[in-house]
């Protein structure tokens, strides 16, 4: 009974230490994703920086996170995550995650001319994007794999929040790594680098403990008697082209992609440019505006395990939805309208803005599984993640664009401000589509009771 016992401890710490392998590369990720998020103000003064960037060539870079995702890279590559398996599959795109990370520093430390560096920088994210997406869905599928049938939901949940404390870490480090300089003095390539090293640094252990997790699954492989060779996919789940057919005819998949683009715009492309935003409208320093713009991740790790056992209870999934892009909406009115130079209202705005960015993914990505087959799901999800990817390419360089038109005097506050308004006219706008989507499917939702959106989870 003791060798039966030790047995069952052994393979509950081999589970956790597997997780801790898994989550370490996905938080290297979203904290190299965000090394410059809370320094976007710097860029509205680009004669201050030896970089020579200026907030629409920042905004073109930020962009290029989502390029080769929507060029179709995400899908070609995560059917052959499908056809491969997550060790060769998911240990190439880690690795491209790493070559990315350190073309993007390369570029920013090398001293070219800034349109140069700004191009080889643009090249190194696109890799770096569709090295990190692919990665993030192969760490999904082993955490399946590992924990199927023994606390899947908090494993998956787990990761998440780890995963979202790196952008945290992000915007709280890289304004203390960049310190703020007094008006007038240049920021050298070395200053304006150094988040990206501490990023780099972590992408790679994170490569490091992802080779440990390969040799593990090895064995786990070899342990279940389950394998990743080509062809073990049963033949109803292999991929279809059809399949895609069957998903872009389905209205519901259609809208849930639609809210999946428009909301998902209002809060990620926001965060990009968050401190240009606050720091002009409402009068905040960096220290405080980047502490201001961290609630947003640190309410989704509190608020979104709670919100997503609050669906499994109560249902009203698509209810939930409306409500949190009411709340996104709310809270860009506030960042566009609340009064000039009262640091309350953007507080508050954020605050706002965390809870409805925890409450909408935790009632919309539960809803698929509703409306798309399982045999289904790993197109749909590529589906939607390649649809939300159109946006954030695109949102980011209209923000760049609309704070490099409007100031043209470097350091005008008022210039500033208008800028920080204009772009949150746009913000408004996405996040009143996201309503009139959300509300279309709480519609679709009452015609259809049969595919049971709105209903609890079963007990």
């Amino acid at each position: 009974m003791s060798q039966i016992i030790n047995k069952k401890q052994e393979n509950r710490a081999a589970w956790w230490v597997a997780l801790a392998c898994l989550v370490v590369p996905m938080f290297a990720s979203y904290f190299f994703d965000d090394i410059f998020s809370t320094l976007s103000q710097l860029f509205k003064n680009p004669e201050l920086l030896e970089l020579g960037w200026d907030s629409a060539d920042y905004g073109f870079y930020a962009g290029g996170y989502s390029f080769l995702c929507v060029c179709g890279g995400l899908i070609v590559c995560g059917i052959l995550l499908d056809f491969f398996g997550v060790r060769l599959i998911g240990s190439i795109f880690v690795g491209l995650m790493l070559l990315g990370a350190g073309i993007v520093t390369f570029a920013i430390t090398a001293g070219f001319a800034p349109k140069t560096s700004l191009s080889i920088a643009y090249v190194g994210c696109m890799l770096f994007g569709l090295g990190s997406e692919i990665a993030g869905i192969a760490v999904t599928r082993s955490i399946a794999k590992w924990f199927k049938g023994r606390n899947v939901a908090f494993a998956m949940a787990l990761q998440l929040a780890i995963a979202r404390l790196g952008t945290a870490v992000a915007f709280v480090l890289s304004p203390v790594l960049v310190s703020q300089k007094a008006a007038g003095e240049m920021y050298s390539l070395a200053e304006t680098a150094r988040p990206a090293f501490v990023g780099l640094s972590l992408i790679l252990a994170g490569a490091v403990l992802w080779s440990v997790f390969v040799v593990m699954d090895y064995k786990f492989d070899k342990r279940t008697g389950e394998g990743e060779q080509k062809g073990s996919v049963k033949d109803e789940d292999q991929f279809r082209f059809s399949d895609i057919l069957k998903l872009v005819v389905n209205p519901r998949f259609i809208m849930v992609a639609l809210l999946c683009m428009f909301f998902y715009c209002c809060i990620t492309s926001f965060k990009k440019f968050g401190t240009a935003i606050v720091i002009p409208r409402f009068g905040m320093d960096i220290d405080f505006a980047k502490w201001v713009i961290t609630m947003i991740p640190f309410f989704t790790v509190v608020f979104s395990p709670l919100f997503g056992a609050l669906v499994d209870k109560k249902g009203k999934a698509t209810s939930w939805m409306i409500l949190g892009s009411v709340l996104v909406l709310i809270a860009h009115l506030l960042l566009a309208f609340g009064p000039q130079g009262k640091p309350f209202y953007g507080y508050l705005a954020i605050a706002i803005l965390g809870v409805g960015f925890s409450l909408v993914p935790a009632a919309m990505w539960p809803s698929v599984p509703k409306i798309v087959p399982e045999k289904n799901l790993g197109t749909a999800f590529s589906l939607l993640y390649w649809i939300q990817n159109i946006g954030l390419l695109s949102v980011p360089i209209l923000v760049g664009n609309i704070f490099k038109n409007m100031i043209v005097e470097s350091g005008n506050v008022a210039q500033e401000a208008a800028a920080a308004v204009h772009a949150e006219y746009l913000f408004i706008s996405l996040a009143v589509v996201a309503i009139v989507v959300a509300v279309s499917l709480y519609c679709s939702s009452r015609r259809h009771p049969e595919l049971s959106l709105d209903e609890p989870a079963r007990q």
